[in-house]
């Protein structure tokens, strides 16, 4: 009887060590390194300066973009990760629930809308055309017809260069691909969004090409979230609605465009 009693005692002591240690693991957090910290993950195609890009011996990504979910990230309380994937396949990680955001120059649309919720926009964007310097059979999109243009695939400008009758469409993995080849005489045009383009030619002191001054459209960004997560959407807004009150948004625009219009 005593070596039973012995058996049980050891037993229960066993279950006992193995059930606090059930408890101990079952408090990890979103993050998993233990801190507590609620965690944002947030996907972006980190070639799309200067809303998402990554400067040489730089950790960090850098950019408009980056800036601001980082400021609407430290508002609403979470620390911020960054996932850097390719454009086309930021949505379906957002479906897959790999990420639970997307920050990265993506533009509202009815499409995009059947697949993610929105939050409002926090940039207004348009699709402009750069050229070659020399170039003078190019003066508006209209002219654009039987010539070769260089667009990043997966974007909206893809889909409306499309629109446009007669036009020869090269899509490319990133836009600095798409100034090289315009550069290399491969293209025509380089259509993308407008402060890409303008971003392209000053901060890089690009020579040889031009920007042109007609927008093909206008276009409201927005960080993408999942359908099924309306909380989530709403506590993005609060943030984005108090970062424009408090002037954090307008001192993040200057740094990257300048004087906020």
């Amino acid at each position: 009887m005593k070596m039973k009693k012995a058996l049980a005692l050891m037993a229960a002591c066993v279950f006992a060590v193995f059930a606090l240690a059930g408890c101990g693991g079952s408090s990890s957090t979103s993050s998993g390194s233990g801190s507590g910290a609620k965690v944002l993950k947030v996907g972006s195609s980190i070639d799309f300066a200067p809303f998402e890009f990554q400067d040489e011996g730089q950790k960090e990504y850098q950019g408009f973009d980056m800036d601001l979910i980082r400021a609407i990230g430290k508002e609403m309380g979470y620390e911020v990760e960054i996932q850097n994937l390719g454009f086309d396949g930021l949505i379906p990680a957002l479906q897959g629930k790999n990420i639970d955001v997307i920050i990265s120059g993506m533009t509202i649309n009815d499409e995009r809308k059947q697949n993610v919720l929105f939050s409002d926009p926090y940039y207004q964007s348009g699709l402009t055309m750069v050229v070659r310097s020399d170039e003078q059979r190019i003066q508006k999109f209209q002219d654009l017809k039987g010539k070769k243009v260089a667009v990043q695939i997966g974007t909206t400008s893809a889909e409306e260069v499309k629109k446009i009758e007669g036009v020869e469409i090269k899509e490319l993995n990133t836009p600095a691909d798409c100034f090289m080849e315009l550069k290399a005489g491969g293209v025509d045009a380089v259509v993308n969004d407008r402060p890409v383009n303008d971003y392209y030619i000053t901060k890089n002191g690009a020579q040889g090409v031009k920007a042109l001054d007609e927008r093909l459209t206008a276009e409201d960004y927005g960080i993408a979230i999942g359908k099924d997560n309306k909380e989530l959407q709403q506590k993005i807004n609060d943030a984005l609605q108090k970062l424009k009150e408090n002037g954090e948004y307008d001192k993040i625009f200057a740094k990257w465009f300048g004087e906020k219009k």
